[in-house]
């Protein structure tokens, strides 16, 4: 990998040099709000987490790990917005509103694929790097009050320099309530299963 050379060594004594070297390779404009000392990476769950698997990417090959991994998996839990899915009273009128778990979890996914995204620019890996979100379940179109329940289909984000982005990718859902795609209480159906979005990707 590109910038592989940089990290000179790993045990002992050394380890400080796979840290700073790394740290040149990230944008400094990732800095701000998001700035954490290397390279602006939120200090977030998910945010540490993908910062941890740029380094891995970053220290692939001879002078580094030499590993042979491809696939890296992280998480980001607390979507079970049963409760306090957003700030405020009026729930059910206030679409833009910017607090509640669920703006701060879906902030906290965006914050940290941008950056992740970014770094991979930096490394000339973005083409060959591909981000990607699953989940087993979504929520309900209506909402329970200061929540929703437990829905099936949703939407998921596929992000990389060799996707094609900018599209939709499946068939968008009628989100009619009561329409031909839910299957009551304003859970849809999905087109697309998470099996099929992720084989397909396995097959690049």
């Amino acid at each position: 990998y590109t910038n592989a050379q940089q990290v000179t060594g790993l045990a002992g004594g050394q380890t400080h040099k796979w840290n700073t070297g790394l740290t040149g390779i990230y944008n400094p404009a990732l800095g701000g709000a998001f700035a954490d000392g290397l390279g602006g990476f939120p200090n977030t769950t998910l945010g540490i987490q993908l910062k941890m698997i740029a380094r891995l990417i970053a220290a692939n090959g001879p002078s580094g790990f030499n590993m042979k991994r491809q696939i890296f998996y992280c998480s980001l839990g607390g979507f079970d917005t049963h409760t306090a899915q957003v700030d405020g009273a009026g729930f059910t009128n206030q679409p833009t509103n910017a607090g509640g778990t669920h703006y701060g979890l879906l902030r906290q996914v965006s914050d940290a694929m941008f950056a992740f995204q970014r770094a991979m620019v930096q490394l000339g890996l973005d083409d060959k790097v591909t981000q990607f979100t699953a989940s087993d379940f979504s929520r309900t179109l209506p909402t329970n009050s200061q929540g929703s329940d437990h829905g099936w289909g949703s939407h998921h984000i596929i992000v990389g320099g060799g996707v094609d982005g900018g599209k939709i990718f499946g068939t968008l859902q009628n989100f009619a309530l009561s329409g031909p795609d839910d299957t009551g209480t304003g859970r849809w159906i999905p087109t697309t299963s998470v099996d099929e979005h992720t084989a397909t990707l396995a097959k690049w």
